[in-house]
């Protein structure tokens, strides 16, 4: 089933082309002019992901990205502004923002972004379906995710081997992911000192897998 985008903006002619590039691309679009009209478009229908502008009539962007944030958790939420500033993109972040574009912006950038966000959405409803929600902090570092697919490659891997096939000459940050892994019960080490994973280091694979076949599959 498609993933279903809702665009916010009350330039009408920016969000009918939104909405062609989004439905070319294989996506399910919704519309709404301004934040009152998309709140009300929620009470029906929940998206997987929001496209809002920042400056809106009544009610801004960064408002309604708190509301949704606190109403609707599982919406990835995506601010698109013609007012880029390192001030806007730290206020959207903090009220929740998942992602920030800044107009004008290229096609490629716009289907990047999206793809990222439900690539990461589905993945945390993965984890926490699988009752992990509380590792999805500790596997949020791109280092110890490609050490989890090491291992699960490898099957047993020595600190060495993992450093080298990780291209990192720094074995004190190597020695820290790992660490963190283990302490979160995602790796363990069998009497040889071998690095391997734990039954929930398996879970997370799955996760990764078939989170990474749907967005190859967009």
């Amino acid at each position: 089933m498609a993933e279903k985008i809702l665009i916010i903006d009350d330039d009408a002619e920016l969000r009918e082309n939104i909405a062609e590039i989004l439905s070319e691309s294989g996506f399910e679009t919704d519309e709404a002019s301004s934040a009152e009209a998309a709140l009300e478009i929620l009470k029906i229908s929940q998206p997987d992901i929001i496209l809002t502008d920042y400056i809106m009539p009544e009610m801004l962007g960064t408002d309604l990205i708190s509301y949704v944030k606190k109403n609707y958790p599982g919406i990835s939420v995506i601010m698109i502004t013609a007012f880029a500033t390192v001030d806007n993109a730290v206020e959207a972040m903090k009220r929740g923002a998942d992602d920030y574009i800044a107009k004008p912006f290229r096609k490629d950038e716009l289907l990047i972004s999206i793809r990222k966000n439900i690539e990461e959405s589905k993945f945390s409803k993965c984890i926490i379906n699988a009752g992990m929600d509380e590792t999805l902090s500790c596997i949020s570092n791109t280092i110890r995710r490609r050490i989890i697919l090491l291992l699960f490659e490898e099957k047993r891997m020595r600190f060495m081997d993992i450093t080298r096939s990780l291209g990192i000459d720094d074995h004190t940050k190597v020695n820290f992911h790992l660490k963190i892994l283990r302490q979160s019960d995602i790796i363990s080490q069998d009497n040889e000192k071998n690095y391997i994973l734990t039954k929930a280091g398996e879970k997370i694979v799955h996760c990764l897998k078939t989170i990474s076949q749907n967005i190859t599959s967009l």
